[in-house]
């Protein structure tokens, strides 16, 4: 793909454990446009969260190449947020969303200034002098990605960022995060064992199965946005795309 910001081609990733030698992903090539939104589903063990820690350098691929195409002196290309918020307990909210920021040159004002900044765009403006334990499941994974946004990631990682919330407060993080991509443009990878949440957020999903794991199918949701979860187009795109995943893991 020519505008693609990250291009994956061959990636295979194993460990050795006690003598053992296990195939995380095999050959895997995906590409992922500038701006796209693209969700990632499979099923547990898949190896779906190991490829965004391959992209973060959190983890070392066996083989293959992953070439990036983010802006030139960007310093953070990419963010990633966990399923967990991962705050620190001993700073205020508005630090925590200021902690990456850190060594960035800029002075403690202006990283404060940033992270306010984020903290708006997030919807918790009034909520930076809070510690994290007075805060909602919900709200301390917005400061999550608040945090990740500071450092102006050039594309968001985010790994079942909501799986851990009930599913009132996960719906409506999933509308928020549509608003802050809509209003931001960032690329954003990612990934959800919940067929639902993929249909909802995503242009694109790409289906990882098999052991080891491998891209399976792609499916792209053409449909308008903001969108609504019991719309009748929304419903039958899901209803396809978990049958299109039982088939390709059954072929597997």
């Amino acid at each position: 793909m020519s505008d693609a910001i990250i291009d994956i081609r061959a990636l295979s990733l194993a460990y050795e454990r006690g003598g053992q030698r296990s195939v995380i992903l095999s050959n895997l090539d995906l590409s992922i446009a500038r701006g796209e939104f693209l969700v990632i589903v499979g099923e547990s063990g898949v190896g779906k969260s190991t490829l965004l820690r391959v992209l973060i350098g959190l983890a070392r691929p066996s083989s293959g190449k992953v070439r990036l195409d983010t802006r030139p002196g960007c310093r953070t290309p990419m963010a990633l947020v966990f399923q967990d918020a991962r705050l620190l307990p001993w700073r205020r909210v508005i630090d925590n969303v200021a902690f990456g920021l850190e060594g960035s040159g800029l002075s403690k004002a202006e990283r404060r200034a940033k992270a306010a900044e984020m903290l708006a765009l997030v919807g918790l403006a009034d909520l930076g002098g809070r510690w994290p334990h007075q805060l909602s499941g919900g709200q301390r994974q917005r400061v999550a990605i608040a945090r990740a946004l500071a450092v102006e990631p050039d594309v968001l990682l985010m790994d079942e960022p909501f799986s851990a919330l009930d599913s009132f407060t996960r719906e409506g993080l999933q509308d928020e995060l549509q608003r802050i991509k809509a209003q931001t443009g960032k690329t954003v990878l990612f990934v959800t064992h919940d067929i639902d949440e993929a249909v909802t957020l995503a242009d694109r999903v790409v289906v990882l199965a098999g052991s080891p794991g491998r891209v399976a199918a792609e499916v792209r949701i053409d449909l308008p946005r903001p969108r609504q979860r019991r719309d009748a187009a929304l419903l039958e795109a899901a209803r396809s795309l978990r049958a299109e995943l039982s088939r390709r893991s059954a072929d597997l």
